[in-house]
């Protein structure tokens, strides 16, 4: 039976590492979300949300404390001002949390089967669990408001049926089908994605300070507009509404609330969950023009991410994930250890 003192995997260290950082972060953001909020009913799965993502981060500094494993400084209060004017709405938290959510499952549910000590995996299973009901009580007070923007109900079949012409796979010639429910669901879920990372952005750009991040942040915005038209042309033109955008939830406030690290390390995590929901969609579709479209937003999603990590570079803002030794840098050091 393994045992609580074996050495972390590389899969574990990554994992909790990304955990780490991700939680670092989620914690400071709900912070400031909870001192300018008045729906009782968000209060409260605010305070939730906060009290887990702090009770993430603890648990995986003691596990890297056990296991004499550096501990990431991520992000401080210095990173955040919780005095600072109200920046969005009450309304937006909700959306906010929905993502949270969504970027918070997709690294705990694929952990669980990657790592193999008892104690982190039952800590991924835990994680996905909460998570998962959070993301249950934001969607009932979002329905419960009249908010909540879900795919739309669509003619159920009136029998069993098989796929009979590969022209069910066409989508740029010839007779093109109707969408599926897995193309509605994914087409709607990575809307909201975006409608949500747009109304975020059109905030952290009022605030920011430094003025590449601005524009950075600028072209992220202008990215999000783009799939948004793109994704939601597909819906329409099976008469199936959209969701709407939410950019009227962030208030006027320039008042600098976030560091610009922090902002941009947000937009990087935001857009990499979105490089996985694009494959999700991608992998569920049978239509070669939606293909063509995920492949096309994965493209600007990932050229954005990667600009981004530059920025992050430059600034001497990016921390180092565990790597595995180089052997070949081993070897060269020694070679001139051996030669002085």
């Amino acid at each position: 039976m393994k045992t609580q003192t074996e050495p972390l995997t590389a899969a574990e260290m990554g994992k909790l590492w990304a955990s780490y950082l991700g939680n670092s972060m989620g914690k400071l953001v709900l912070s400031y979300y909870l001192k300018n909020v008045e729906d009782v009913e968000i209060k409260k799965v605010l305070e939730t949300g906060l009290a887990m993502s702090q009770s993430y981060v603890n648990t995986i500094n003691s596990i890297f404390t056990q296991a004499d494993f550096p501990i990431p400084i991520a992000f401080t209060d210095e990173d955040v001002d919780l005095d600072a004017p109200r920046l969005f709405y009450d309304e937006f938290y909700l959306h906010y949390l929905q993502y949270l959510g969504k970027a918070g499952m997709s690294i705990y549910s694929v952990a669980i089967p990657l790592v193999t000590r008892n104690n982190i995996r039952d800590f991924f299973v835990k994680c996905l669990h909460e998570t998962s009901r959070l993301m249950m009580d934001v969607n009932d007070i979002l329905k419960s408001k009249g908010r909540l923007m879900n795919a739309p109900i669509v003619t159920s079949p009136t029998k069993v049926d098989f796929i009979k012409k590969q022209s069910f796979l066409n989508g740029f010639f010839g007779e093109i089908r109707t969408l599926h429910g897995l193309e509605v669901a994914h087409l709607y879920g990575n809307i909201n994605n975006d409608v949500t990372s747009k109304a975020l952005i059109i905030g952290f750009r009022q605030v920011a300070r430094n003025e590449k991040v601005k524009k950075y942040l600028e072209r992220g915005e202008r990215i999000n507009e783009k799939h948004i038209q793109m994704l939601s042309d597909k819906l329409t033109e099976d008469n199936i509404p959209a969701p709407s955008l939410i950019d009227h939830l962030v208030t006027p406030s320039v008042t600098p609330v976030f560091s610009d690290k922090l902002m941009i390390f947000h937009k990087i995590d935001m857009f990499s969950m979105k490089i996985r929901e694009y494959a999700n969609g991608l992998s569920l579709n049978g239509r070669r023009d939606l293909g063509a479209l995920y492949a096309k937003c994965q493209l600007d999603v990932s050229l954005y991410v990667e600009d981004g990590a530059n920025i992050m570079i430059e600034q001497g803002w990016m921390e180092q994930p565990p790597e595995v030794v180089n052997r070949v840098d081993l070897i060269h050091k020694n070679e001139n250890n051996t030669q002085e």
